[in-house]
């Protein structure tokens, strides 16, 4: 059964029907057109405020908003007295698998269907063979075959939420033909030349957004991850503003301030829906193999679990790609028929919040209490290509402010908001908001369908796309490469960048840094591709540029570690503010030398916005849109490549599907402790073998004098070898060690660890040897790299002494040259420290071990041989930069 409805545009320019197909058991829903002006006026804000001390390592001081406090409820929206325990999170017995018959089951599926992806033709195999091996026992596997799986899996009970699509199709006027009827003086209207489009009907599939959000507030994966109020958090002494995940930002409490002076919205909890969306191609091949998916998250998770692959990015719809010929795409009408698609499916898919915005719900938490919820519409993470089409404004100008697409560095330029738009609407004409606003006038946000939203004012800034792919890689890298052509002419531009793609071939190795075998020479891009280069490229071009090109890089580069932390503080965002300054300051010199003719870039001026959007949004590593690039992965990607390439939408939805179901029963069965110890733990071995190198026993005693005797006052190069003790024992040698630590400014692990390797390695991968540097801890009392050393591992080994065991490394040390790091680049510059003519090699213990360390050659302005690469550079340059831009954790400590 099929229910058709219209949306009409305000001004009557454009109609868009929406007609609902029922899909995989969905109940029958209406759609309702909302009213043109659904907004609340913005109200004094509360000042009542909870305190409470908290913090990790140091104490914090919080202000909690009092205005909607998640007090919680009975199932029925009743308040609870204060203390009263949750609800049992579940009912479900210990060994109740259900619909497996046991754990075996359950895992076998979730390792064939969710790790291994297995297709169904190599489940039908393993299974077969699993039940040749298990006939002489009179035994069978746990399925039969993969639709014994699949329909195993489709009947778990929880976690999916079903799929539903309707069809959007243009309803306006069409075009008529004056045509003259063969064999007579008359004429008739024909619309035999109406482009395709217009007839044509789009499918958009989705997914209720209030359930997807519902099923998050109930993960209790989330709870120790989870914001029920918004908060201030300032160090103890008040100070200092601290902003890290999404309730710490002023939006959020600014959003309580308006819902908290309605009496029936006291008590409730604020859900901010974020929202995200961004094509992605599956394939390069012929065909439709372009989706355009749309996702869901709520704020009160931790930006490191949003981050993170835990879920709470959610896949909530695939939106419609409207396609045309050549002759129509750029036609005017068909370009705002593809914008009203856009917002007009937007604002069908989050219908269901609209009630529960105004007028609270109740919703189970994860930590089995239910509260009542009152949801709103927060920040939206895109590109700038999608922020064009998400504020309806003409491409070049700024969604956030109306600086003019030619002078977009005007610092008056004043902010954008509905408000204002909605009064240009009444005054000016199309023409005029075009011209003068930047303001596609035909188009009206999704935004204007809720209360409280302001699209203008919800675009979040976007790391990924704004900074590193389009200021670094699209502008500065390119910048170069056209100013070398300008100055040198292309024989010889050519020659340097040859020379600077060796340069980046030469870079040392480093745990996490991917390598440019060849350069910077290849096509297809990726934002791994862009960060990593980040970290490698300013010594590489240093003596191939002028001084102000470098200090435009170092400026760039500090701005985008500073914005990437955590924790973002008041300092920083002064910090920031003056990276900015200096950036363009420098920036400069490519204007002067005639190598860009403007600097009215909107990716660029979008850094102007970030400090603004840090108070509001809090550290914008957690509403970047590399989260979605990995989400594509996941639930776009590998489902396609399942699936059999004909149709494949509809198998990708089950796939989906299917994915969070296994998902959801995997917590549901963790949080009753039923797959405790089910899994194999790493197993790792070392191989332990004599150690041969010059020398190795006086390095030892000198070691173990120093381990035995750590008060001695005495100058331990000066004592006598023959005081040493002498160890002549077996020896165990490994490759690497090991090590984790907090980063959380990093794509870490959860809870903000990371784990590091450095390696100590003579056949590295089989084709070179690998020596990684290390950051020593020297001096604790003194910061940055006045109370570190570097050093170069040449080998980590362990061995047993008087019943004590000792785990080592033997290193040769590097000498800091100067008392600051160099002016240019802002890294500390080293290089290799002798004992007479002999390299200063020592042992030292692996607990003095604080970091790994990331050297690049100081190149100077000579061209480097061809026989240089990556193995061998640090044998091959008298001095090394410090790279404090390797990762975040080395521009914390290497200043």
């Amino acid at each position: 059964m099929d229910h058709t409805f219209h949306l009409h545009h305000h001004q009557g320019k454009l109609t868009v029907i929406l007609v609902v197909s029922l899909s995989l058991d969905v109940s029958v829903f209406f759609l309702t057109v909302p009213s043109e002006d659904a907004r609340h006026s913005s109200v004094p804000p509360a000042h009542e405020v909870d305190a409470e001390f908290h913090g990790t390592g140091k104490n914090l001081f919080c202000n909690y908003h009092t205005g909607l406090n998640a007090q919680p409820c009975d199932a029925n929206g009743h308040f609870l007295p204060p203390s009263t325990p949750p609800l049992p999170l579940t009912e479900q017995l210990p060994d109740d698998w259900s619909p497996f018959r046991n754990c075996t089951e359950f895992e076998t599926a979730e390792f064939l269907y969710s790790r291994a992806q297995m297709s169904a033709p190599n489940i039908n195999t393993l299974l077969d063979l699993w039940a040749a091996s298990l006939l002489k026992h009179g035994d069978m596997p746990p399925f039969a075959d993969h639709k014994d799986l699949y329909k195993t899996i489709d009947n778990i009970p929880i976690g999916g939420v079903n799929w539903q699509s309707f069809k959007i199709q243009y309803s306006g006027e069409k075009p008529d033909i004056l045509s003259r009827i063969p064999n007579t003086n008359h004429y008739s209207f024909l619309n035999t030349h109406v482009p395709s489009w217009m007839s044509q009907q789009f499918d958009v599939w989705y997914r209720n957004p209030r359930e997807v959000a519902r099923n998050i507030l109930a993960n209790p994966d989330y709870v120790n991850d989870f914001d029920y109020r918004p908060f201030h958090e300032y160090s103890v002494s008040k100070e200092e503003h601290h902003y890290q995940d999404f309730m710490s930002g002023d939006w959020a409490w600014k959003q309580v301030d308006i819902l908290a002076t309605d009496p029936d919205t006291l008590g409730a909890t604020f859900v901010p829906i974020i929202l995200g969306s961004d094509k992605t191609m599956v394939s390069v091949g012929t065909g439709n193999n372009e989706y355009y998916p749309l996702y869901l998250s709520i704020g009160n998770v931790h930006n490191n679990v949003r981050r993170a692959h835990r879920d709470a990015l959610c896949l909530v719809g695939f939106l419609a790609i409207p396609k045309t010929t050549n002759e129509h795409k750029e036609t005017e009408e068909f370009c705002d028929f593809r914008r009203q698609i856009f917002h007009s499916s937007l604002a069908k898919i989050l219908e269901t919040f609209k009630k529960p915005m105004s007028k609270p719900e109740v919703a189970r938490f994860g930590d089995g209490h239910y509260r009542r919820v009152l949801y709103g519409l927060g920040p939206y993470i895109a590109d700038y290509e999608e922020q064009v089409l998400l504020t309806s404004i003409v491409r070049n100008w700024c969604p956030r402010c109306l600086a003019p697409r030619g002078k977009l560095d005007d610092d008056e330029a004043l902010c954008r908001c509905e408000a204002h738009r909605e009064a240009l609407f009444k005054e000016d004409t199309s023409d005029v908001l075009r011209r003068d606003f930047g303001i596609v006038g035909s188009i009206v946000p999704f935004t204007n369908d809720f209360p409280r939203a302001d699209i203008h004012q919800l675009i979040a800034p976007d790391i990924l796309h704004q900074i590193i792919k389009g200021c670094f890689k699209d502008h500065l890298v390119t910048w170069v490469e056209k100013y070398l052509h300008h100055v040198h002419g292309k024989r010889e531009a050519e020659r340097r960048m040859d020379d600077i793609n060796r340069r980046l071939a030469a870079a040392t190795p480093f745990t996490g840094l991917r390598r440019f075998p060849q350069g910077r020479g290849f096509k297809q891009w990726t934002g791994d591709d862009s960060k990593a280069l980040m970290k490698i490229y300013l010594p590489a071009i240093e003596g191939h540029v002028p001084t102000d090109v470098i200090r435009t890089f170092r400026a760039f580069l500090e701005f985008c570690y500073l914005v990437r932390r955590n924790v973002i503080m008041e300092d920083t965002i002064s910090q920031i503010e003056d990276a900015l300054r200096r950036f363009h300051h420098y920036c400069s010199i490519f204007l002067w030398l005639g190598v860009v003719p403007t600097f009215s870039l909107p990716r660029q001026h979008s850094m102007k916005h970030y400090p603004d959007l840090i108070c509001l949004f809090g550290a914008p590593n957690g509403l970047c849109s590399s989260m979605m690039e990995n989400k594509h992965i996941k639930a776009v990607k590998q489902p396609w490549r399942w699936s059999n390439r004909y149709n494949a939408l509809g198998q990708m939805l089950v796939t989906n599907q299917r994915l969070d179901k296994i998902a959801a029963l995997r917590v549901d069965f963790a949080k009753c402790g039923m797959l405790n110890g089910t899994c194999l733990s790493d197993a790792s071995a070392a191989l332990a073998i004599e150690l041969s190198i010059p020398n190795v026993q006086d390095l030892i005693g000198r070691f173990l004098f120093e381990q035995l005797h750590p008060r001695d006052p005495r100058d331990h190069a000066t004592i006598p070898l023959h005081s040493f003790p002498i160890y002549d024992g077996k020896i165990s040698v490994v490759n690497s060690a090991s090590s984790r630590f907090y980063a959380p400014s990093d794509l870490s692990g959860i809870g903000g660890m990371r784990r590091e390797h450095i390696r100590s390695c003579p056949n590295w991968r089989n084709a070179h040897t690998r020596y990684d540097c290390m950051f020593i801890n020297a001096q604790p009392d003194l910061e940055g790299m006045r109370g570190l050393q570097i050093a170069h591992a040449l080998c980590f080994f362990s061995f047993k002494y008087k019943f004590v065991l000792y785990k080592c490394a033997i290193v040769h040390w590097f000498d800091v040259i100067g008392d600051t790091p160099d002016e240019d680049t802002g890294m500390w510059v080293v290089q290799p420290s002798f004992d007479g003519h002999s390299l200063n090699i020592l042992v030292i213990h692996i607990d003095t071990i604080y970091h790994a360390a990331h050297l690049l050659p100081h190149y100077g302005v000579d061209f480097i041989p061809r026989a240089i690469n990556f193995s061998n550079s640090l044998d091959k340059f008298r001095a090394f930069y410090v790279n404090k831009f390797t990762d975040h954790h080395a521009f914390e400590i290497a200043f």
